[in-house]
């Protein structure tokens, strides 16, 4: 019987334990594991770098959210980054990114990818005949994030997947900012869906982590070699906190979603905002894109202000509710300023931000004490 997304984030990998009974997985704080004889495994548990309990369960309830065949959980979302590109990537290579993509993204690819000999292009990906224009030879990857990070572009998955199929590369999707209750990138095509775990999934600011989920049974065995090789797993602790978070996703996120239309309400109507970047507006370029692929149009926004980037500075550091702080997706509402902030490392690239941005992540407080909040600073 197929399950609903709400019924697989409280039980997916997640059964009662069979010695007591409890609902709850446990946290498995053991680095080794009791042997019975020479290679004789319980469940095939030998060293918790390969794999531990706690982590099983966060994985097998990943793969099972975003509809693929394995999940694999790190450290952190740019350590599974890393191991997916160093897996399917070699000095030579070529990866189209986003033009606009997350900071630590850009920063991967420019400050150590690039000394491995990868190559890499940034290309708008709402523009699919401009992504299969920069497709080259060695081109292997096509990484996508949608919405991106930060100006909320929209990218069409299942075109791009059509490019990537004819190119002969993956297409892999950072789904962090939707979450897999918002898109589920795999079933419109893509090869392989990157989280920050820390975000969404996570939801309580806690934690911090990363997942690859693959549709590709192959795919996932070549990671989990890399996973296990390389060695940036989540710990059992961070595996378990990630994982009671996933339970409450999709009341959260319909949460997030109906605190953030009506900041965006707000914020379009203020004389001193210039523009609002949220796919769920019907003049925003990827709207129809984001009506199609995404169930709702997610909790983050970003908007640019009248007086530049001191005004935009000011207004960050003049709210009291949204914290001003890096990072999203938590149950708190935080303000930013990219460009000093997030993606200072994209400064002076193609990739460099807006001066005037400032980007929201907009969480589940009481409505009203939000757009007072963002009134008054704004003024």
């Amino acid at each position: 019987m197929d399950k609903g997304f709400e019924t697989l984030a409280i039980h997916a990998g997640q059964e009662a334990d069979r010695e007591t009974g409890a609902v709850v997985p446990p946290i498995y704080a053991t680095s080794t594991y009791k042997q019975d004889g020479v290679g004789g495994l319980r469940s095939g548990y030998e060293y918790s770098r390969s794999a531990n309990p706690t982590r099983t369960a966060l994985e097998e309830c990943l793969a099972a959210l975003e509809g693929g065949v394995r999940g694999l959980a790190f450290a952190s979302g740019l350590a599974a980054e890393d191991t997916l590109l160093r897996t399917v990537c070699r000095p030579g290579d070529h990866v189209l990114i986003p033009a606009d993509a997350y900071g630590g993204t850009y920063r991967l690819f420019a400050k150590v990818l690039a000394n491995w000999g990868v190559a890499y292009d940034p290309v708008p990906l709402g523009d699919a005949a401009a992504v299969r224009a920069a497709v080259r030879p060695e081109t292997k990857v096509i990484w996508v994030e949608t919405p991106t990070n930060p100006l909320l572009g929209i990218a069409d998955i299942t075109a791009l997947a059509e490019v990537a199929r004819d190119a002969g590369a993956l297409l892999v999707v950072d789904n962090t900012f939707a979450s897999p209750y918002l898109q589920q990138p795999l079933a419109l095509g893509a090869d392989v869906v990157v989280h920050s775990t820390t975000k969404y999934i996570g939801g309580h600011s806690d934690v911090v982590g990363g997942a690859l989920i693959v549709s590709d049974p192959e795919l996932g065995e070549r990671l989990a070699y890399h996973q296990n090789a390389m060695g940036a797993v989540a710990g059992p602790f961070d595996a378990w906190l990630t994982l009671r978070g996933a339970k409450t996703l999709a009341v959260r996120m319909e949460r997030h979603c109906d605190n953030a239309e009506r900041v965006v309400e707000l914020l379009s109507a203020h004389p001193r905002v210039t523009r609002v970047l949220y796919p769920g507006l019907p003049d925003h370029p990827g709207h129809e894109t984001a009506a199609k692929q995404m169930r709702r149009f997610g909790g983050m926004v970003a908007f640019q202000v009248a007086g530049g980037e001191e005004e935009a500075v000011a207004v960050c550091g003049r709210t009291e509710i949204f914290t001003l702080a890096e990072s999203l997706g938590g149950v708190e509402s935080l303000i930013e300023h990219p460009g000093r902030m997030t993606h200072a490392s994209a400064a002076g690239s193609p990739l460099e931000v807006p001066s005037d941005l400032v980007r929201l992540s907009v969480g589940i407080e009481s409505i009203d004490d939000l757009l007072a909040d963002l009134s008054r600073a704004l003024g």
